[in-house]
Protein backbone atom coordinates (compact mmCIF):
# COMPACT_ATOMS: atom_id res chain seq x y z
CA UNK A 1 0.00 0.00 0.00
CA UNK A 2 1.53 3.37 -0.99
CA UNK A 3 -1.33 6.00 -0.77
CA UNK A 4 -0.94 7.61 2.28
CA UNK A 5 -4.59 8.65 2.43
CA UNK A 6 -5.45 4.76 2.29
CA UNK A 7 -3.56 4.11 4.81
CA UNK A 8 -4.77 6.66 6.91
CA UNK A 9 -8.51 4.86 6.46
CA UNK A 10 -7.63 1.33 6.73
CA UNK A 11 -5.97 2.38 10.40
CA UNK A 12 -9.17 4.01 11.19
CA UNK A 13 -11.56 1.61 10.20
CA UNK A 14 -9.63 -1.00 11.96
CA UNK A 15 -9.77 1.36 15.04
CA UNK A 16 -13.15 2.52 14.95
CA UNK A 17 -14.20 -1.06 16.46
CA UNK A 18 -11.99 0.00 19.71
CA UNK A 19 -12.54 3.36 19.55
CA UNK A 20 -14.61 6.49 18.50
CA UNK A 21 -14.36 7.75 14.96
CA UNK A 22 -12.97 11.03 16.08
CA UNK A 23 -10.40 9.73 18.09
CA UNK A 24 -9.91 6.87 15.84
CA UNK A 25 -9.03 9.28 13.35
CA UNK A 26 -6.56 11.07 15.69
CA UNK A 27 -4.61 7.99 16.65
CA UNK A 28 -4.24 7.68 13.00
CA UNK A 29 -3.06 10.92 12.45
CA UNK A 30 -0.67 10.52 15.59
CA UNK A 31 0.84 7.13 13.83
CA UNK A 32 1.62 8.20 10.74
CA UNK A 33 3.40 10.90 12.42
CA UNK A 34 5.31 9.13 14.38
CA UNK A 35 6.28 6.08 11.96
CA UNK A 36 6.33 7.47 8.87
CA UNK A 37 6.75 11.64 9.48
CA UNK A 38 3.67 12.00 7.50
CA UNK A 39 1.64 15.38 8.41
CA UNK A 40 -1.85 15.81 7.87
CA UNK A 41 -1.10 17.57 4.92
CA UNK A 42 0.90 14.96 3.41
CA UNK A 43 -2.34 12.68 3.93
CA UNK A 44 -4.89 15.53 1.89
CA UNK A 45 -2.20 15.56 -0.66
CA UNK A 46 -1.92 11.78 -0.56
CA UNK A 47 1.73 11.14 -0.36
CA UNK A 48 2.89 8.12 -1.54
CA UNK A 49 5.14 5.94 1.26
CA UNK A 50 7.94 4.00 0.19
CA UNK A 51 7.50 1.54 2.99
CA UNK A 52 5.54 0.44 5.79
CA UNK A 53 7.71 -0.34 9.16
CA UNK A 54 6.83 -3.15 11.27
CA UNK A 55 7.13 -1.18 13.94
CA UNK A 56 3.76 0.75 12.90
CA UNK A 57 1.70 -2.59 12.71
CA UNK A 58 2.86 -3.99 16.17
CA UNK A 59 1.54 -0.39 17.43
CA UNK A 60 -1.92 -0.55 15.84
CA UNK A 61 -2.16 -3.97 17.66
CA UNK A 62 -1.12 -2.99 20.67
CA UNK A 63 -3.66 -0.06 20.25
CA UNK A 64 -6.30 -2.88 18.85
CA UNK A 65 -5.89 -4.17 22.42
CA UNK A 66 -6.37 -1.30 24.25
CA UNK A 67 -3.20 0.03 25.24
CA UNK A 68 -2.75 3.78 25.53
CA UNK A 69 -0.68 5.58 22.94
CA UNK A 70 1.47 7.08 24.79
CA UNK A 71 2.94 4.17 26.32
CA UNK A 72 3.64 2.59 22.48
CA UNK A 73 5.01 5.52 21.57
CA UNK A 74 6.90 6.49 24.60
CA UNK A 75 6.65 9.92 25.44
CA UNK A 76 3.38 12.14 25.78
CA UNK A 77 2.99 16.28 25.08
CA UNK A 78 3.11 18.19 28.30
CA UNK A 79 3.01 22.21 27.79
CA UNK A 80 4.23 22.51 24.88
CA UNK A 81 7.25 19.82 25.71
CA UNK A 82 7.30 15.89 24.79
CA UNK A 83 7.67 13.58 28.25
CA UNK A 84 9.34 10.19 28.00
CA UNK A 85 6.12 8.14 29.65
CA UNK A 86 6.32 4.31 30.97
CA UNK A 87 4.01 2.03 32.49
CA UNK A 88 5.97 3.41 36.07
CA UNK A 89 3.97 6.99 35.26
CA UNK A 90 0.99 8.58 35.06
CA UNK A 91 -0.08 10.17 31.38
CA UNK A 92 0.17 13.87 31.76
CA UNK A 93 -3.70 14.76 31.37
CA UNK A 94 -4.57 18.47 30.29
CA UNK A 95 -5.99 19.58 33.49
CA UNK A 96 -2.46 18.92 34.93
CA UNK A 97 -1.42 21.68 32.33
CA UNK A 98 -3.72 24.21 34.17
CA UNK A 99 -2.70 23.59 37.39
CA UNK A 100 0.92 23.97 35.96
CA UNK A 101 -0.11 27.10 34.17
CA UNK A 102 -1.80 28.90 37.52
CA UNK A 103 0.87 28.32 39.53
CA UNK A 104 3.23 29.97 36.85
CA UNK A 105 0.69 33.09 36.49
CA UNK A 106 0.47 33.31 40.47
CA UNK A 107 4.15 33.73 40.66
CA UNK A 108 5.86 35.45 39.22
CA UNK A 109 8.90 36.56 41.37
CA UNK A 110 12.06 34.83 40.94
CA UNK A 111 13.38 32.29 42.85
CA UNK A 112 10.36 30.47 44.45
CA UNK A 113 11.40 27.71 46.64
CA UNK A 114 9.13 24.90 44.82
CA UNK A 115 7.99 21.38 46.06
CA UNK A 116 6.10 18.69 43.63
CA UNK A 117 5.13 15.56 45.61
CA UNK A 118 3.96 12.60 44.19
CA UNK A 119 6.04 13.71 40.65
CA UNK A 120 5.30 10.76 38.29
CA UNK A 121 7.11 11.74 34.65
CA UNK A 122 8.49 14.81 36.43
CA UNK A 123 6.20 17.28 34.07
CA UNK A 124 5.38 19.70 37.18
CA UNK A 125 8.43 20.78 38.21
CA UNK A 126 9.95 20.21 35.15
CA UNK A 127 7.80 22.77 33.59
CA UNK A 128 7.62 25.29 36.71
CA UNK A 129 12.14 25.12 36.64
CA UNK A 130 11.65 25.99 32.50
CA UNK A 131 8.69 28.18 32.84
CA UNK A 132 9.57 30.25 35.98
CA UNK A 133 12.35 32.49 36.95
CA UNK A 134 15.08 31.07 38.37
CA UNK A 135 12.91 28.99 40.61
CA UNK A 136 14.75 26.10 43.33
CA UNK A 137 12.81 22.79 42.65
CA UNK A 138 12.64 19.36 44.34
CA UNK A 139 9.58 16.62 43.95
CA UNK A 140 9.63 13.29 45.51
CA UNK A 141 7.88 10.45 44.41
CA UNK A 142 7.95 7.17 46.09
CA UNK A 143 8.30 4.96 43.13
CA UNK A 144 11.95 4.46 42.30
CA UNK A 145 10.96 3.71 38.37
CA UNK A 146 9.23 7.10 38.05
CA UNK A 147 12.18 8.90 39.75
CA UNK A 148 14.41 6.88 37.04
CA UNK A 149 11.98 8.35 34.03
CA UNK A 150 11.60 11.81 35.51
CA UNK A 151 15.78 12.43 36.26
CA UNK A 152 15.82 11.30 32.36
CA UNK A 153 13.14 13.88 31.64
CA UNK A 154 14.94 16.67 33.69
CA UNK A 155 17.88 15.57 31.71
CA UNK A 156 16.03 15.92 28.26
CA UNK A 157 14.65 19.11 28.86
CA UNK A 158 17.64 20.60 30.64
CA UNK A 159 16.12 21.29 33.35
CA UNK A 160 17.68 21.57 37.45
CA UNK A 161 15.58 19.71 39.57
CA UNK A 162 16.54 17.97 42.54
CA UNK A 163 14.68 14.30 42.91
CA UNK A 164 14.17 12.62 46.21
CA UNK A 165 12.48 8.89 47.24
CA UNK A 166 10.17 9.80 49.43
CA UNK A 167 6.78 7.58 51.07
CA UNK A 168 4.83 11.03 51.91
CA UNK A 169 1.93 8.81 53.85
CA UNK A 170 5.39 7.77 56.22
CA UNK A 171 8.02 9.83 55.86
CA UNK A 172 8.26 13.79 56.57
CA UNK A 173 8.68 16.42 53.75
CA UNK A 174 12.23 16.10 53.21
CA UNK A 175 12.71 20.36 52.30
CA UNK A 176 11.45 23.03 53.48
CA UNK A 177 11.27 27.09 53.59
CA UNK A 178 9.14 26.48 50.90
CA UNK A 179 6.73 28.95 48.95
CA UNK A 180 4.94 26.45 47.07
CA UNK A 181 3.66 23.12 47.60
CA UNK A 182 2.13 21.44 44.68
CA UNK A 183 0.42 18.08 44.35
CA UNK A 184 -1.54 15.95 41.83
CA UNK A 185 -1.81 13.04 43.97
CA UNK A 186 -3.80 9.63 43.83
CA UNK A 187 -7.03 10.90 44.00
CA UNK A 188 -9.61 8.32 42.30
CA UNK A 189 -12.08 6.49 44.18
CA UNK A 190 -12.49 2.52 43.86
CA UNK A 191 -15.86 3.00 43.40
CA UNK A 192 -15.42 5.43 40.25
CA UNK A 193 -12.97 2.58 38.38
CA UNK A 194 -16.78 1.17 36.59
CA UNK A 195 -16.73 5.00 35.00
CA UNK A 196 -13.01 4.55 33.59
CA UNK A 197 -11.51 3.56 30.29
CA UNK A 198 -9.91 0.21 30.50
CA UNK A 199 -6.61 1.55 29.05
CA UNK A 200 -6.40 3.27 32.43
CA UNK A 201 -7.74 0.57 34.46
CA UNK A 202 -4.80 -1.82 32.83
CA UNK A 203 -2.49 0.23 31.62
CA UNK A 204 -1.58 2.91 34.29
CA UNK A 205 -0.19 2.68 37.41
CA UNK A 206 -3.17 1.83 40.04
CA UNK A 207 -0.34 3.53 42.75
CA UNK A 208 -0.66 6.45 41.22
CA UNK A 209 -4.27 6.83 40.66
CA UNK A 210 -6.71 5.51 42.96
CA UNK A 211 -7.31 5.74 46.95
CA UNK A 212 -10.00 3.65 48.87
CA UNK A 213 -13.65 4.45 49.28
CA UNK A 214 -12.70 4.60 52.55
CA UNK A 215 -10.51 7.57 53.32
CA UNK A 216 -10.05 9.31 49.52
CA UNK A 217 -8.41 12.51 51.22
CA UNK A 218 -5.39 10.43 52.84
CA UNK A 219 -2.87 12.10 50.40
CA UNK A 220 -4.14 15.43 50.84
CA UNK A 221 -4.62 15.54 54.23
CA UNK A 222 -1.04 14.43 55.14
CA UNK A 223 0.37 16.98 52.43
CA UNK A 224 -1.25 19.33 53.86
CA UNK A 225 -0.95 19.25 57.34
CA UNK A 226 2.77 18.54 56.68
CA UNK A 227 2.73 21.43 54.47
CA UNK A 228 2.26 23.54 57.45
CA UNK A 229 5.81 22.84 58.57
CA UNK A 230 7.54 22.43 54.94
CA UNK A 231 5.73 25.91 53.58
CA UNK A 232 7.39 29.92 54.86
CA UNK A 233 4.57 32.28 56.42
CA UNK A 234 1.94 32.89 53.39
CA UNK A 235 3.76 30.02 51.24
CA UNK A 236 1.05 28.57 48.83
CA UNK A 237 0.09 25.08 48.67
CA UNK A 238 -1.87 23.73 45.46
CA UNK A 239 -3.53 21.05 44.92
CA UNK A 240 -5.18 19.03 41.63
CA UNK A 241 -8.61 17.51 42.91
CA UNK A 242 -10.82 15.29 42.62
CA UNK A 243 -14.23 17.80 41.55
CA UNK A 244 -16.56 15.22 43.30
CA UNK A 245 -15.03 15.93 46.64
CA UNK A 246 -14.36 19.70 46.33
CA UNK A 247 -16.20 20.63 48.90
CA UNK A 248 -14.77 18.40 51.17
CA UNK A 249 -11.39 19.68 50.25
CA UNK A 250 -12.21 23.35 51.24
CA UNK A 251 -13.12 22.02 54.48
CA UNK A 252 -10.21 20.25 55.37
CA UNK A 253 -7.16 22.94 54.40
CA UNK A 254 -9.74 25.28 56.49
CA UNK A 255 -9.62 23.24 59.38
CA UNK A 256 -5.82 22.85 59.26
CA UNK A 257 -5.68 26.95 59.44
CA UNK A 258 -5.41 27.54 55.76
CA UNK A 259 -6.95 30.84 54.29
CA UNK A 260 -7.65 32.50 50.97
CA UNK A 261 -8.70 29.38 49.44
CA UNK A 262 -9.97 28.98 46.07
CA UNK A 263 -11.45 26.40 44.18
CA UNK A 264 -10.51 26.94 40.54
CA UNK A 265 -12.72 25.04 37.40
CA UNK A 266 -11.13 23.49 34.82
CA UNK A 267 -11.70 23.76 30.79
CA UNK A 268 -14.56 21.82 31.19
CA UNK A 269 -15.84 23.33 34.02
CA UNK A 270 -15.07 21.13 36.87
CA UNK A 271 -14.00 22.11 40.26
CA UNK A 272 -10.04 20.55 39.81
CA UNK A 273 -7.68 22.90 41.19
CA UNK A 274 -7.42 24.45 44.85
CA UNK A 275 -5.00 26.54 46.21
CA UNK A 276 -4.53 28.09 49.51
CA UNK A 277 -1.99 29.89 52.19
CA UNK A 278 -0.59 29.36 54.74
CA UNK A 279 -1.22 31.88 57.70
Amino acid sequence: MNSSRNLYQNIVNRLKNSYPETEAQSLAFWMLEHFLQVSRGDIIRDKELQGIPKALHTALEELQAGKPIQYILGEAPFYGREFKVNPSVLIPRNETEELVHLIIKENPQPGVRILDIGTGSGCIPITLYLEMAEPVVSAIDISESALRTANENAGIHGAKVSFLQTDILGENIPVGDLEILVSNPPYVRELEKAQMHKNVLEHEPSLALFVSDADPLVFYRTIAKKGLGALKSGGKLYFEINEALASEMEELVTDLGYHNIKVHQDLQGKNRILSANKR
